[in-house]
């Protein structure tokens, strides 16, 4: 659970800070289009803050993997990164958009699923154990 969170972190920041700095450019590469207005990019960047602080969240809980909290945290992640496939999979076969990095995204968050889904079944698997241990 520590990689999951610290790689989450890296690339979660990294993604905040794109929406936040450059939101047209940044979904520019997720969809060949860029955003236009001040809507549009008031809401990439209400966005972006909430990846950055998904990010810090994953950052400052690298260290605790036994928590409820931590598993808390990589459920908000799975459904995160379930969401995100579902969507970006729809700009892609829904919408026909097709930016550089769109599929990419896709199977990116696809993999932090299954890596996500493998570390809470190991960690409640651990809690199980650890409370028949003790019975």
């Amino acid at each position: 659970m520590k990689t999951l969170h610290t790689v989450t972190a890296l690339i979660e920041v990294g993604a905040g800070l794109a929406l936040l700095g450059f939101p047209s450019a940044t979904v520019m590469l997720l969809v060949s289009a860029p955003l236009e207005g001040p809507a549009a990019l008031s809401v990439a960047r209400v966005g972006g803050a909430g990846l950055l602080a998904l990010g810090v969240a994953c950052w400052l809980a690298r260290g605790d993997t036994q928590s409820r909290a931590a598993r808390g945290l990589v459920a908000a992640m799975l459904l995160y990164n379930g969401v995100a496939v579902a969507v970006l999979a729809f700009a892609g076969l829904g919408y026909g958009l097709h930016g550089v990095a769109l599929w990419p995204a896709v199977v990116l968050h696809a993999v932090m699923v299954v890596w996500c889904v493998a570390c809470l079944r190991r960690s409640l698997l651990n809690v199980t154990l650890d409370s028949n241990l003790r019975k």
